[in-house]
């Protein structure tokens, strides 16, 4: 069976937590990837970034449900939610619109386990990562490219 090392692409493409969310479109757009993983400014993977938090940027507010019960209000959904929406949507660099901390791959994890990571946890951009140093990245570009052949 292939693991990640067989179908990762080598050249990682990385983004700062001071990258600009204007610039973070453009480097996905003229690279045609999906995501890249966030680096601190010792070199550190802190996170990872994706076209869905830009997406998430231009999205309505979605306002909690709430009800009133003999003059208390009890909301009906989490609004913390609400808040962490709100704080993605006003974002200018990437440190406000990231996902930390980032989940990884080795370079031996078989190529069913990262279909089910992605899955299960509903990622699309997997660093494959080896003490902390990342060595390539896996997209679900790269799984359906090795399922077609």
């Amino acid at each position: 069976m292939k693991k990640a090392s067989d179908i990762m692409t080598r050249e990682v493409i990385t983004v700062t937590l001071e990258t600009s969310v204007q610039q973070l479109a453009q480097i996905l757009a003229s690279n045609a990837i999906s995501g890249a993983p966030v680096m601190d400014r010792e070199g550190h993977i802190t996170g990872i970034v994706t076209e869905s938090d830009l997406i998430d940027q231009n999205k309505k507010v979605h306002i909690p449900t709430v009800v009133s019960i003999l003059d208390s209000f009890f909301f009906l959904e989490n609004p913390d939610k609400m808040e962490q929406e709100m704080r993605k949507m006003a974002g200018a660099t990437v440190a406000d619109i990231y996902s930390s901390p980032a989940i990884t791959v080795s370079e031996d994890t078989p190529i069913d386990e990262i279909a089910t990571i992605m899955s299960e946890k509903n990622v699309h951009t997997l660093p494959v990562v080896i003490d902390g140093e990342i060595k390539g990245i896996i997209g679900k570009k790269d799984i359906i490219r090795t399922i077609a052949g």
